[in-house]
């Protein structure tokens, strides 16, 4: 059975009548009444009686229309949702943000976008910047923010952050007055540090690595204000992207360069060759 069997067959019953129903569609009567055939053959039963003038709705007839008229029905709220979703009139964006960072750039992005699409939600997962990729590979999110560098040829990338990473002590920590500090002078601290799941971990993890030694972890968390608190309460050092030392604000806490130089770069990521819905992309333009 195809549509234009159905759709022939709903004109034809809307006039009653061959000659007017294929007029309206543009074809010939003896068209119509092949297409017509060919869909009571196919059903086995009579859907019109036909005479000169008018045609009879047989009750086989009556319920081929009415399924009809629902699958066209059907088809046009599909065909109009879709266009509300080409012009944001609605849609679900699932995102995947990693918590440490989550407050720092986006509020007021969300806030932004939604005021100009309120019918689009966002579904914000917050994941550690490792498990944001696996995710956007798994597609369990459309888009997230990860931490540089990705896999190019696996991802679309759309950099938003360039940063850098800060050494925080406490005020009356013997390097405490340094300007600047390498992370070999380091090795005998105790680290407040990151989850393994957090891209941050593996990075500074193999800095420290690539400088002979192993960092000693007191407490790992993912909450960047927790770990500024317990450098202030001289707990251990920690070290953060500079963004985020930027809004540290206990005065028990200084903030010291490092070396070597610590890139701390962000980028919204999708994966290639997946379909991004135009909610989506727009959300991307913001973020830009």
């Amino acid at each position: 059975m195809e549509l234009k069997q159905l759709l022939y067959f709903l004109e034809a019953a809307k006039y009653k009548n061959f000659t007017k129903a294929s007029e309206v569609l543009h074809i010939s009567q003896p068209a119509l009444s092949k297409m017509i055939k060919s869909l009571e053959d196919e059903l086995d039963m009579t859907l019109m009686v036909r005479s000169n003038k008018t045609s009879e709705i047989t009750d086989a007839g009556f319920i081929v229309m009415q399924y009809a008229q629902k699958i066209f029905s059907q088809i046009d709220e599909m065909t109009t949702i879709l266009n509300d979703l080409t012009e944001l009139q609605r849609g679900t964006i699932r995102v995947g943000i990693p918590p440490i960072i989550g407050s720092l750039y986006f509020p007021s992005v969300m806030a932004e976008f939604h005021k100009q699409y309120p019918n689009i939600s966002i579904n914000i997962t917050e994941y550690g910047g490792a498990k944001v990729v696996k995710s956007v590979v798994e597609g369990e999110i459309e888009l997230g923010v990860a931490v540089l560098p990705v896999d190019e040829e696996m991802f679309n990338i759309y950099p938003i952050v360039e940063d850098q990473m800060k050494l925080l002590l406490h005020h009356q920590h013997p390097l405490a007055d340094r300007d600047l500090i390498h992370l070999k002078e380091l090795k005998d601290e105790e680290f407040i540090f990151y989850h393994e799941d957090f891209a941050l971990h593996d990075i500074m993890w193999n800095n420290f690595i690539r400088e002979g030694f192993q960092p000693k972890i007191l407490f790992k968390t993912s909450q960047w204000d927790l770990m500024s608190e317990m450098v202030g309460a001289d707990l251990g050092v920690t070290i953060l992207p500079e963004s985020i030392c930027n809004r540290v604000e206990n005065k028990h806490v200084n903030i010291i360069d490092i070396e070597p130089f610590t890139p701390w770069n962000l980028a919204v990521i999708t994966k290639k060759d997946k379909y991004l819905s135009f909610a989506a992309k727009r959300l991307i333009e913001f973020f830009l």
